[in-house]
């Protein structure tokens, strides 16, 4: 059972980043809120990534059609031509048309993994851009379709509701939007972290490590699978809604084999199996080329956008720069950001408790040729370097003793 003050504290930690992320649209401006809304609807659909191939060891590259599916899905349902429905209920219906997507394709990922899964997911990306550029009824062929504004109880999310003014700040689509996707990120987080914790998140985690002995364990392989797909999906379908209203208009080469590629840099570089990492991921991805485009006139080697003279345009030098950064992960830190988080923040634990509280006096620093050794060791209290130290395993009197009646 969790120590109620050690969950008080997690919970008072969380505090100071809500309050900041609140506060954030009082003071910036509308590009640096655009950036935001963006990475937010990123990190919703790389958290779905990430419970399919982080968690349950599955790879899917088909990914961006369950974004389309979303992003098109409450386009079509709320606006004309389409049923017009009401834009909440729009939004809630392409949520579950992606999971309904992510249903009829399961019994595939369900009964295949590895790259083969991964080829599979393949053909739904370019099956889907297909369909978007040929259904011009429903998606408006290549030039696309506006979205329609999100309306909740007669508070429209866009410049064209009633002018809305917050402590002197004037409120348009960006300040607006920023809050609803505020709030989506925080229920993909906290339901994410449940799921994860919980028991099938367990189940997930002993697919990914052995099925056989997860299979012995009595988690049935094939549900399992089908269910962290359709769950995948509807997380995609989510982030798809949030892309759509932030961009206003969607158009179907954005949907394609790149966006899926972006997602699964994403959860690499976060780390996988992560919520927060696949969260700071999203962030890094997707904001990354928007600050380089901006301020492509300030970096060597970079081209303004539409210079045409050749040299590297801000998209494809923020592609080179974390594809570079993959390598470094998988190279020095499998686990991503995350884990490089996790490790600092357990050295600097480990500094304070070594230095004790004011008035007892500092403890001994180790030399560096104990540190690694100590480390191993861990916080058990035991000296690894003391050769009379009983609980060493390689001592032959402490081997003894334990076998002694």
């Amino acid at each position: 059972m969790s120590d109620p003050r050690s969950v008080l504290r997690r919970r008072a930690a969380l505090l100071p980043p809500v309050l900041l992320l609140c506060a954030l649209p009082f003071y910036l401006d509308a590009f640096w809120l655009r950036i935001g809304l963006f990475s937010m609807a990123a990190a919703v659909g790389a958290v779905g990534l990430g419970l399919l191939s982080g968690t349950a060891g599955q790879l899917s590259l088909g990914h961006a059609f369950f974004l389309a599916v979303g992003a098109y899905g409450y386009v079509w349902l709320a606006g004309e031509p389409g049923p017009g429905l009401p834009p909440a209920v729009a939004a809630v219906l392409a949520v579950l048309l992606a999971g309904a997507a992510g249903g009829l394709f399961s019994p595939v990922a369900g009964r295949v993994k590895g790259i083969y899964l991964g080829v599979a997911t393949l053909a739904l990306v370019f099956l889907g851009h297909h369909v978007l550029l040929t259904a011009d009824s429903v998606t408006g062929g290549f030039n696309g379709r506006s979205v329609p504004p999100l309306e909740v109880g007669g508070f429209a999310f866009a410049d064209s509701g009633p002018e809305l003014t917050v402590l002197g700040v004037p409120f348009g689509a960006e300040e607006r939007l920023w809050y609803l996707g505020l709030a989506l990120f925080a229920l993909t987080w906290f339901t994410a972290r449940g799921l994860l914790r919980g028991r099938p998140g367990r189940a997930l985690a002993a697919l990914s490590d052995s099925e056989t002995a997860a299979s012995v364990m009595g988690v049935h392989v094939a549900r399992y699978r089908s269910a962290a797909f359709v769950v995948s999906s509807m997380y995609a379908g989510l982030a798809g809604v949030l892309l759509a209203l932030s961009f206003r208009r969607v158009v179907p080469d954005y949907f394609s084999l790149a966006l899926s590629v972006d997602y699964l840099a994403m959860i690499v570089i976060g780390g996988l199996g992560s919520v927060a990492g696949a969260s700071a991921g999203a962030v890094f991805v997707t904001a990354l080329p928007l600050l380089m485009t901006r301020y492509a006139d300030q970096l060597p080697l970079v081209a303004t956008p539409g210079s045409g003279d050749g040299a590297i345009g801000p998209t494809e030098a923020s592609r080179y720069l974390y594809g570079a950064a993959i390598v470094v992960i998988l190279l020095r830190a499998p686990d991503g950001l995350h884990g490089l988080a996790r490790r600092a923040g357990a050295r600097l634990r480990r500094r304070g408790r070594a230095t004790g509280p004011p008035g007892t006096g500092a403890a001994p620093i180790p030399s560096a040729g104990t540190a690694d050794a100590a480390d191993a060791a861990g916080t058990a209290g035991t000296d690894p370097t003391d050769p009379t130290d009983p609980t060493d395993p390689t001592d032959p009197t402490a081997r003894a003793k334990e076998h002694t009646p």
